[in-house]
């Protein structure tokens, strides 16, 4: 029995589209609350279909949060596939919430996580679908507030003209105060302006509508200034300092349906010391702060009882970095061997892949190893601040042989700042030093009819705010193509050569996003022509239109070479420069000169590099 009264779609539509599954609720642990018992109604959209939306942890965290608030009850939503997108169209059918079944225009607060940018063409299918201005400044006092969180946050501008709020860090933190203020001016006559006007000083909180930019002749950003004297010219970002005691789900949502990453996902820290100069993530969650080895035991036994999943996975960003793993591996695998459960280590770096860890988990059931040395050579592993030498990787790849794994994935960028084909040519090397690896590692009489299968993939660099790269300049498709060919002829040309397979990315999609990624807010009309055009989950390759990319740039008079060919010069303002993350720019700029000199730096643990992040007095800055 389903839990809402009825459903929005009749048997009949339901039945028309592929996997009704996705739009019918009723999931084990979702949440049904009396409407007359609660005072906000706040319905949660991942931007993608179901089976990815479902696979995400941050949504898992605040809608068991949200919904242990007795005056909030938060429902869910998803991106509609094509067919359901056209069903609702045609029978002019409001799109819904899953848990209620009521139409999401009827919410007082519709919150987006965005993953990634290629993502916003389907923030506008869903306010669209809901019956809800496009533009917040069309928006009555009538319409839910909407709001976006998630990494692509920290530089909202390209979308700034589509939402009402923006709440730039770690959503446990404000999110009660947000809804007592929406509370209190609802008593006294809602007004939306006043709102948001009052919005704006809440920590973490960036209201787009309260700020003015103003550019030069040549398309730099000039200026971003507050409209009024009390909105903040700077948005500081939250964090959780004790992740220990923080809110964490212990029944989280169970689909009908396989979902990309259908398993417990036991967090286990935030953050990561690790310096990689590309990635964001490892800036955005500074500083690393674990959660203690007694709260990650009461929350994977917690989630296993209340699930019924037969995998658990660890989540963090480096999970060999936590310093309780061992012990935690101990308890896991005992747990595991009574309930029949898989343990599933992702995030873990090759040097850290010790036989101690292999010896705990060789018994568990074997998937491929994924590794990331992410560039061919060492040089362009240093200028990345990898931290990752050859000798690493192939004693990591012996290990892992030893402990009976036989299928391995690596993952590498092209396009990286500095890169030359030599370094190009390194991947293919490499996966052929690995396929030897294993020969020399395994007894024929021991492969039980096993070979050793490698997945080379590449992806094409990007760069994002608050990294490094901030500054970098990216690659034209064809060349970005020249260089997936050359990889290509590189493994082609390698003696094991029928043990590696290769794999690389969209490279007008990366374009695209590299676009996003550092753009402003004149890219709103880009993206809101693009959807008008058709444009819809522009990160499923097939469903990617370049073409009309291209008529809507060109349309709003923009060239995107402007946002994506170009290196920055040191002083030049950035979109996200009112966001303070924690870390400083005169750090970022530091790691960008030592990356261009090929230096190294150290981790957090091995030493302070001064980023910043220790204003926050908490994780490993402390210790």
């Amino acid at each position: 029995m389903f839990a809402a009264d009825r459903l929005a779609l009749s048997d009949e539509l339901l039945l028309s589209v592929e996997k009704p599954e996705r739009y019918i609720g009723g999931e084990v642990n979702s949440v049904i609350k009396d409407i007359k018992a609660v005072d906000v109604r706040f319905a949660f959209c991942f931007p993608d279909v179901y089976e990815i939306g479902m696979s995400h942890i941050g949504i898992q965290i605040l809608y068991g949060l949200f919904n242990s608030y007795p005056d909030v009850w938060c429902e869910r939503v998803y991106s509609p596939w094509h067919d359901l997108d056209g069903v609702l169209r045609k029978n002019r059918i409001p799109l819904f919430t899953l848990e209620s079944q009521d139409p999401v225009r009827d919410f007082d607060f519709l919150g987006f996580t965005l993953q990634y940018e290629m993502c916003y063409t389907n923030v506008l299918q869903v306010l669209d679908l809901s019956g809800i201005p496009l533009l917040s400044e069309d928006r009555t006092d009538d319409d839910p507030i909407v709001i976006g969180g998630g990494p692509c946050t920290y530089n909202p501008e390209p979308i700034a003209d589509f939402f009402d709020l923006f709440y730039i860090g770690e959503g446990e933190t404000q999110y009660r105060r947000l809804f007592d203020l929406y509370k209190a001016h609802r008593e006294k006559g809602f007004q939306r302006s006043a709102f948001l006007r009052e919005c704006a000083r809440i920590p973490g909180i960036y209201v787009p509508s309260l700020y003015e930019t103003e550019y030069h002749e040549d398309g730099m950003l000039a200026a971003m200034k507050p409209r009024f004297p009390d909105v903040p010219a700077v948005v500081h970002r939250e964090i959780v300092t004790d992740l220990s005691h923080a809110y964490y789900p212990e029944s989280p949502l169970v689909p009908f349906i396989k979902v990309t990453q259908d398993r417990v996902a036991l967090e286990v820290m935030r953050g990561c010391i690790r310096g990689c100069r590309f990635c964001q993530a490892g800036q955005l969650y500074k500083p690393l702060r674990e959660k203690s080895l007694e709260a990650c035991k009461e929350s994977a036994l917690a989630m296993l009882r209340s699930t019924g999943h037969e995998e658990i996975s660890l989540s963090s960003l480096s999970s060999s970095d936590y310093s309780h793993l061992p012990e935690l591996l101990d308890f896991l695998i005992e747990t595991a061997g009574r309930e029949h459960v898989n343990v599933s280590l992702p995030s873990l770096r090759i040097d850290a892949f010790s036989l101690d860890v292999m010896s705990k988990i060789q018994d568990v059931k074997k998937s491929s190893l994924t590794f990331a040395p992410e560039a061919g050579s060492q040089r362009l592993r240093d200028v990345i601040n990898k931290g990752l030498t050859e000798e690493d990787i192939l004693r990591g790849a012996h290990e892992a042989f030893l402990g009976g794994w036989h299928k391995v994935k690596l993952y590498f960028m092209l396009g990286l700042p500095t890169e030359t084909e030599e370094d190009i040519a390194g991947i293919g090397d490499i996966a052929n030093k690995i396929a030897v690896e294993y020969f020399d590692t395994v007894p024929k009489e021991e492969r039980g009819g096993q070979s050793v299968e490698i997945t080379a993939s590449t992806s094409f660099f990007v760069p994002k705010p608050f990294t490094p790269f901030q500054w970098a300049a990216m690659h034209t498709q064809e060349d970005f193509l020249n260089r997936a060919k050359m990889t290509k002829q590189g493994i082609m040309a390698q003696l094991n050569q029928k043990r590696i397979r290769y794999n690389w990315h969209n490279a007008d999609e990366s374009v695209m996003e590299g676009v996003f990624a550092r753009g402003d807010r004149r890219l709103s009309a880009v993206i809101l022509d693009a959807y008008r055009d058709g444009c819809m989950f522009d990160a499923w390759g097939e469903q990617f239109h370049f073409d009309r990319w291209m008529a809507a740039f060109e349309k709003n008079g923009l060239d995107p070479a402007f946002y994506y060919l170009r290196e920055r010069s040191d002083d030049e303002l950035f979109p996200w420069d009112f966001i303070d993350i924690g870390v400083t720019k005169a750090f970022l700029l530091r790691e960008w000169k030592e990356a261009l000199a090929g230096r190294k730096s150290a981790n957090c643990r091995e030493r302070c590099l001064g980023c910043g992040a220790a204003r926050f007095g908490v994780g490993v800055c402390v210790r």
